[in-house]
């Protein structure tokens, strides 16, 4: 990732901060730099041990998971609740109103797209749910994927 684009990054999570009366302290910071900074998700052990590689400073898992609590409740980290791993939105500096996050899941590599899914379609999914006397909780879909890399390595 550019310097440019980790700034234009780190300036929208403030607004989004600002905006909802959240401090975006030091250390939210650090935590929301080392997702940024990973190519695949991160349990929030994970978290902890790359914290204290970059940053020479030990942090409470507790404390990672009120973090992220915070930063999940603003959109600017997503839990894959399939794997209790955690990955940075892609999509926060961008104008457009956001569509229902799915992600695609790389089960080979662990790399993680973030993809919109159209209001259309979950609104199709929650009335077959609701047709089997159930209730949608979370519309959050994570699909078990290939990533085209891990895709052609297999072909070959």
């Amino acid at each position: 990732m550019s310097n440019s684009n980790k700034i234009a990054i780190f300036s929208k999570a403030e607004q989004i901060c600002q905006a909802n009366g959240v401090k975006f302290t030091a250390k939210r910071q650090n935590v929301f730099a080392v997702l940024l900074d990973s190519t695949v998700p991160l349990s929030a052990y994970d978290i902890v041990d790359k914290y204290r590689e970059t940053y020479q400073e030990t942090l409470a898992p507790m404390s990672v998971y009120r973090m992220l609590d915070v930063l999940i409740e603003l959109s600017l980290v997503h839990k894959l609740s399939s794997e209790n791993k955690y990955l940075a939105c892609s999509h926060i500096t961008c104008d457009h109103k956001h569509e229902i996050p799915q992600f695609l899941i790389c089960n080979s590599c662990g790399k993680v797209a973030e993809k919109g899914i159209q209001k259309s379609v979950i609104e199709a999914l929650k009335n077959s749910i609701e047709q089997a006397d159930f209730q949608l909780i979370n519309s959050q879909i994570e699909l078990q994927c290939l990533c085209k890399d891990c895709a052609k390595t297999t072909k070959d």
